[in-house]
């Protein structure tokens, strides 16, 4: 296999929290992330999921380097995120882009769809203004838009067609990773497979790597080479996207899939309902974060963390019940 774009190792943020007054002191620790390792290969999708809380968007946000981490690493191309200063930071920066959940508010209203993309142009290229004019007319042509909308503003498209300007912005500058952060949940249903398709098809001509963020677990699952499943800061399975489908291990991982709607009415499914909410991260629950609603719950559970191991190939769990 050829080496990890992209690798975190047993990465960490912690955001302390303070009691009020003008001599405030930390009274503790929201472990967002908490202790994240996984790769993301050259032309392939690592998909994300788990519910709200579980630390996703944090994840995301160390990658895009709007947020340090609090211990770990992040290494991209054989090189520690976190060491690189000046011209190398901003040539990570030119490589790894995002695409946000809400195409109406990651655009601006106020520039033309053309400056919105040539933006990122300007601050990371030296290009001419008419190379960069060619450059915009390019992507937009490969999202599948006319090049001559760039005159026009964001408020002219439907939804799908401005999350397609976004994915254009991202794809400017020659992107070898995309952050695709729920991309496709704030988007009407008929309008979902098209991005999808258009994000695989992309993937294929240009041999981009994705992380796919998502609650969407049919969208995940479709799009992914890989699932990564993520409770409360902590990652608790791994698995390429149809084996995962077809023998989830985790009790959360069961609960989650249990939760969706299947593919086919006649498919049946192990019926496992979890209960009660995600426990604060402030104060998480010893040993196993999960122990508090797992219904397979054993003593051993609240004392011991279990560690992800490999229970076959590629397919990895932390849970004592393998």
């Amino acid at each position: 296999m050829a080496d990890a774009l992209l690798e975190a190792q047993d990465l960490r943020k912690y955001f302390p929290v303070t009691s009020g007054g003008m001599f405030s002191r930390v009274k503790g620790f929201v472990k967002a992330v908490d202790g994240v390792s996984f790769s993301v290969y050259p032309g392939e999708t690592l998909g994300v999921v788990g519910e709200s809380g579980c630390g996703k968007t944090t994840t995301s946000k160390l990658v895009l380097t709007q947020e340090a981490p609090t211990s770990g690493s992040l290494i991209f191309k054989g090189k520690d995120v976190s060491q690189l200063r000046g011209r190398e930071l901003k040539e990570y920066r030119q490589a790894v882009q995002v695409v946000f959940q809400d195409p109406f508010s990651s655009l601006s209203p106020r520039m033309r769809v053309g400056d919105i993309i040539a933006e990122p142009l300007e601050v990371h290229s030296l290009m001419s203004r008419q190379g960069i004019k060619d450059r915009v007319g390019e992507v937009l042509e490969l999202v599948g838009m006319p090049a001559d909308v760039a005159r026009l503003f964001p408020h002219e498209f439907s939804g799908g067609q401005r999350q397609r300007i976004a994915i254009a912005r991202a794809l400017a500058t020659n992107a070898e990773l995309i952050v695709l952060d729920e991309p496709v949940s704030a988007l009407d249903v008929s309008i979902r497979a098209h991005i999808l398709t258009l994000l695989e098809e992309l993937q294929r001509e240009l041999g981009i790597s994705y992380v796919f963020i998502g609650h969407d677990l049919a969208a995940v699952a479709h799009i992914s080479d890989r699932i990564a499943v993520m409770y409360l800061g902590k990652i608790v399975e791994t698995a390429e996207s149809l084996e995962l489908s077809n023998n989830p291990l985790h009790p959360y991982t069961k609960a989650l899939f249990a939760a969706s709607l299947p593919s086919h009415p006649d498919e049946e499914r192990e019926e496992l309902a979890i209960s009660g909410e995600v426990p604060s991260a402030l104060n998480p629950p010893p040993g196993c974060h999960f122990h508090t609603r797992c219904p397979y719950y054993m003593e051993r559970c609240s004392e011991d963390e279990p560690l992800l191991k490999e229970v076959s190939q590629n397919h990895t769990v932390a849970c004592f019940l393998y």
